[in-house]
């Protein structure tokens, strides 16, 4: 059996399920969002499927070690049927959060994309700070560095963690080796899952924005 330290760390990421604002608006960190019906749908439909990667073939099997959100209610509402299907209280991590928008919190994309801005935040993200806010760089590293938290708490295990698009986004972007500024091209659909495994010899993508397929193939042996 490999020492404990090199086993490598499967970390599930689940973007929060759709609300009234998806698409429309630049929700930041503003509080009092919740999912709308579809997105409770949505999270519901994503407990099922890590319900069946947690069972594993058996049935028997307990596959997801820890369950982790950030602490938005719409990041916490998703999380919590996952908590309920696996048996597991739903802990807090706030190295999670959605990307801290500043002045920008708040406002219509219709608005927004009509920014000169707007350009730099879609083709060169790494040179861009929101007004009042976090730059993608920061946000980026803020993520980074709580999932490698999140792996050197449950080394050889498996973890989910429901978190924002564009955090997301920049840990597989990071994962890939991809420029940051490249990260744009990454699609997260709601309550999609990206899965990547961290090892002794860095990490592995193995799937992003799976909406519909079974997950029970990505369960560590």
């Amino acid at each position: 059996m490999a020492p404990r330290s090199t086993r490598p760390t499967l970390v599930l990421m689940v973007r929060h399920g759709k609300t009234p604002t998806t698409g429309q608006v630049l929700p930041g960190r503003a509080p009092g969002l919740h999912l709308a019906e579809q997105g409770v749908a949505q999270a519901e439909g994503v407990a099922e499927r890590l319900l069946e990667l947690h069972k594993g073939p058996s049935g028997r099997a307990k596959k997801v070690a820890a369950i982790y959100a950030s602490p938005m209610e719409r990041t916490r509402e998703t999380a919590a049927p996952i908590g309920t299907a696996l048996g597991q209280k739903v802990l807090i991590d706030k190295g999670l959060l959605e990307a801290d928008f500043g002045d920008w919190t708040g406002q219509k994309l219709s608005v927004l994309n009509k920014k000169k801005e707007w350009a730099t935040v879609q083709r060169y993200p790494s040179g861009f700070r929101f007004p009042g806010g976090e730059s993608f760089s920061e946000m980026q590293t803020r993520m980074t560095g709580a999932l490698a938290g999140l792996v050197a708490k449950h080394p050889g295990q498996t973890v989910v963690a429901v978190s924002h698009a564009d955090p997301i986004k920049a840990a597989v972007g990071h994962a890939m080796g991809t420029h940051l500024d490249l990260f744009q091209r990454i699609v997260i659909s709601p309550c999609s899952v990206s899965a990547i495994l961290y090892g002794p010899g860095g990490p592995a993508v193995l799937t992003v924005n799976s909406t519909g397929r079974s997950l029970s193939d990505l369960a560590l042996s």
